[in-house]
């Protein structure tokens, strides 16, 4: 009998010890965060620092920027030049800003109203990234480095957030009215050099795939089944203006955005570019 309660006692003291010792060895290789709450704390502070830093515009601070990267004098630049188009958008200073910008995107009837970026590498860079730099959102209106930046493309992709506070591509939800579509059909972009005019065709929902990499848009076979695609969509909520003609030999530009409620899918407004024409910043218009 007392052989058996001593095994039993051995044996237990053999757990306890062993527990020690796994507990100490896991400890050591894991590192359990609850079990090091100062350090966690420190490295927490390091990194919202690191972020308060790159933090250097506040959402406000940076559309108070841009909207002062728009010439309010176009009547006067239009007056003194004659020969090209009035671009209102002060290159110059926004390239020095982020060398990023490229272009300017303004759709009429809407809010948006943004520099267009591309960032050299990383093609989901100003998805979380602002103009300045700072990381979080509501990120810049961008398209990938898959694409030129001459709009010579067959199909111009550019993404934007649908920020709950109506900023970015959220007023792209606009066109998914059918009288707001019929009404607004424009669409602008601003070269430093150019101003491309386009006419909306399409508003309409699609899957979440990569266009991009799901097409080969170059290839015109693949360019006109696509164009055609669209035109032949059946969703009633979708809006086509199926008398316009768009050919694999056009261009186009498609706007996309997020669906609040459809996390899957992606709403898709679409234009096709109608003129090129030459332009002269508003600022060097005398």
């Amino acid at each position: 009998m007392k052989r058996k309660i001593m095994t039993i006692v051995a044996g237990a003291a053999g757990l306890v010890l062993a527990y020690f010792v796994v507990s100490g060895i896991s400890n050591i290789i894991y590192h359990h965060p609850a079990e090091d709450t100062e350090a966690q704390e420190e490295t927490e502070t390091v990194v919202q620092g690191t972020e308060e830093a790159r933090a250097a515009m506040t959402e406000d601070e940076i559309n108070e920027m841009l909207a002062d990267m728009k010439s309010t004098e176009t009547a006067e630049a239009e007056a003194a030049s004659e020969e090209t188009a009035v671009i209102p958008v002060k290159f110059g200073e926004l390239q020095s800003v982020n060398p990023d910008v490229y272009a300017w995107i303004t759709v009429p009837g809407t809010e948006i109203d943004y520099p267009i970026l591309q960032h050299p590498s990383d093609n989901s860079y100003y998805l979380m990234h602002n103009i300045d730099g700072s990381y979080g959102y509501p990120g810049c209106i961008y398209t990938e480095n898959l694409n030129s930046k001459d709009f010579t493309d067959n199909n111009t992709v550019i993404y934007g957030h649908n920020m709950k506070n109506g900023s970015m591509f959220a007023q792209l939800h606009k066109f998914e009215d059918p009288d707001f579509f019929r009404e607004n059909r424009e669409v602008l972009i601003y070269l430093p050099d150019e101003v491309l005019h386009y006419t909306i065709f399409a508003a309409h929902i699609y899957d979440d795939r990569h266009l991009l990499y799901s097409f080969d848009f170059a290839d015109p076979e693949v360019y006109e089944k696509y164009l055609q695609s669209v035109f032949d969509t059946r969703d009633m909520s979708a809006n086509i203006d199926k008398e316009m003609t768009v050919t694999n030999e056009d261009q186009i530009i498609t706007l996309v955005t997020c669906i609040g409620s459809q996390p899957n899918n992606r709403l898709l407004v679409q234009a096709v570019l109608t003129e090129r024409e030459p332009g002269t910043e508003a600022d060097t218009a005398e």
